[in-house]
């Protein structure tokens, strides 16, 4: 090989070294340069379509499923004859509301009905102002109610005597009634627990306070009575019915006894104070006779302060007690 031939060969390999970081770097550029540097070419449609944005797929990822599908053009002519018919109702939705809402018109016999009453109701307010003037009217006071009568006698009456006969250097030392004490035995109820009421009712209407029942402290097989059993009826009085009831007792109970020739002075218990037997509670005016069912008697205990019997028995002598006169217990003794 010639000198000439030697120099080609060396000018071609410098040349194959200078190009060849040339094709190493072109083999490295991204498929992208080489679409690239490919020579323009017409797109198609569904390359078209692909490189389009795709804000409704998004959309609908955000919302949770897939895409929307797009509606027929029939499906599409078919809502907007539809939304047109919805337009066009509202004229009549208002009508009818309209007539909805109108009240009825009242027949003409209701309307002349209603007039007359209301001409009938404005002709009455004379009788309406009349009543309230009457309600209106205050009220009628209450008459206080002095002392009782027998109160009054023992203060102004019997005092002065206790004190001249006694000596009483105290008018607090003149006696006075303390309580007076009604008791009724119902041995009955033992056989029949309905007489408890009626002789309840009569013992009410006698001193007008309701009795409490007195109850048995012991049992006692003879009588069988036990423990806790109601025996009895008992009512105690004081102050105004108190008074009321001696004054009662000795105007009107007493003098209706049958055969009546006064109460007897042994009734004493030896601290001036009095125990008298009824036989019969129809004495009372407040009992009817044809109302109740049997004939009961009741016991009457009268407390008074009186220190000794013969306190107590001059003070009920005075209070009016009809005590049997001394000549006649003297002849029965």
């Amino acid at each position: 090989m010639t000198t000439e031939e030697q120099q080609q060969d060396g000018a071609e390999q410098e040349q194959a070294q200078e190009a060849a970081p040339t094709r190493r770097r072109r083999t490295r550029t991204t498929s992208a340069e080489a679409e690239s540097q490919q020579p323009d070419a017409v797109p198609s449609d569904a390359d078209t379509a692909a490189e389009e944005p795709k804000p409704p797929r998004r959309r609908s990822r955000a919302t949770g499923g897939a895409e929307p599908e797009q509606p027929d053009v029939a499906v599409a002519a078919a809502d907007a004859e539809t939304k047109d018919a919805e337009e066009a109702k509202p004229a009549r939705r208002r009508k009818r509301a309209t007539a909805e809402a109108e009240p009825e018109q009242p027949d003409v016999a209701v309307a002349d009905a209603d007039a007359e009453t209301k001409d009938a109701e404005e002709a009455k307010p004379a009788r309406r102002r009349r009543r309230p003037a009457a309600e209106e009217e205050p009220p009628k006071p209450k008459v206080p109610l002095g002392p009782p009568r027998l109160l009054e006698k023992i203060r102004s009456e019997i005092g002065p005597v206790m004190v001249r006969e006694f000596g009483y250097t105290s008018a607090e030392q003149v006696p006075r009634l303390t309580k007076v004490v009604l008791n009724i035995g119902m041995g009955e109820a033992l056989v029949n627990a309905k007489t408890m009421e009626s002789a309840a009712g009569d013992l009410t209407m006698i001193s007008g306070q309701k009795p409490m029942t007195t109850r048995a402290k012991k049992s006692i097989a003879g009588f069988k009575i036990r423990d806790g059993m109601g025996i009895g009826l008992s009512v105690t009085l004081r102050g105004r019915r108190m008074h009321e009831f001696v004054d009662r007792l000795i105007s009107s109970a007493l003098p209706r006894m049958r055969d009546f020739q006064g109460v007897s002075r042994n009734g004493f218990d030896g601290r001036g104070n009095y125990s008298l037997g009824i036989r019969e509670q129809v004495i009372f005016p407040e009992i009817d006779y044809n109302a109740i069912d049997r004939i009961r008697g009741l016991q009457i205990v009268i407390v008074s302060t009186a220190r000794t019997d013969a306190e107590g028995m001059r003070f009920l002598e005075l209070v009016g007690m009809p005590f049997t006169r001394t000549r006649d217990v003297a002849q029965v003794a």
